[in-house]
């Protein structure tokens, strides 16, 4: 990996059944706790079905915004996997039959079962280096600042950690929990904006679950100077503090 300042990404999921609900979608957050641990800065995840101008559009519009765009799904032998060809459209490349890609193939598959529909896995388009995975062998490929990996999150996985140590990566995240157990997010609500607003460089949220029949809050800071959210940090665990010893 080489580094800059700040790097970014995007995650486009393509595919019918995740819209419809059929299929659920581990793919994104797996990306999203990648990327932060090796410092790069997912700033947005989109979901478009099968439809290739659907596809060319979100992908013109990611590529333009953002240094990567990660996309999953549809790059299968079947008819509605029309990513390549929707990738290949979007850099106004041509796309067709890869020998490398075929000779991947062929390690797992035998040459008289390569059917037509098998080697739909093939078609790359012009100019694009593949991304191999260790379990399929049908390979995903990089073209361009556009990293086209498979749906099924085992082999998205491997294809990720094959590209991983050729990004460009930036600063990591620092991140800093901080515990506010049953205090109302209404009454730590002002402070933490006057925290918020002293440090805008860095990202402070407020997160509520309901945990045995009781809400419980945890506040996190975070951002890539260590001594900025640790100071940050202090200052919401003392408002934190004080907040629940006026409640007792």
């Amino acid at each position: 990996m080489t580094q800059k300042a700040s790097v970014t990404a995007a995650v486009l999921v393509i595919g019918d059944e995740i819209l419809s609900g059929r299929t659920k979608d581990a793919n994104s957050g797996y990306i999203a706790d990648y990327l932060a641990k090796i410092g790069i800065d997912l700033r947005e995840i989109r979901v478009v079905g099968d439809i290739a101008d659907e596809i060319v559009a979100a992908l013109n519009a990611l590529r333009a915004r953002y240094d990567y765009v990660f996309t999953t799904g549809g790059i299968g032998p079947t008819h509605d996997d029309i990513t390549a060809d929707a990738v290949a459209a979007a850099l106004g490349v041509g796309i067709g039959e890869d020998p490398r890609a075929i000779k991947l193939l062929l390690e797992r598959i035998k040459p008289e079962a390569l059917n037509e529909a098998r080697r739909r896995m093939a078609r790359i388009p012009h100019g694009a280096r593949l991304i191999e995975n260790d379990i399929s062998k049908a390979p995903g490929f990089w073209i361009g600042n556009v990293i086209v990996m498979a749906g099924v999150p085992a082999i998205m996985q491997s294809m990720l950690d094959r590209v991983a140590e050729k990004l460009v990566t930036g600063a990591k995240v620092v991140a800093k929990t901080i515990e506010a157990g049953g205090l109302p997010e209404g009454a730590y609500a002002a402070g933490l904006t006057d925290v918020a607003k002293a440090n805008p460089e860095l990202s402070i949220g407020s997160y509520p679950s309901f945990q045995d029949g009781a809400f419980r809050n945890e506040i996190v800071v975070r951002g890539k100077d260590i001594g900025k959210v640790a100071a940050a940090a202090a200052a919401v665990e003392a408002l934190v503090a004080r907040l629940m010893n006026e409640q007792v």
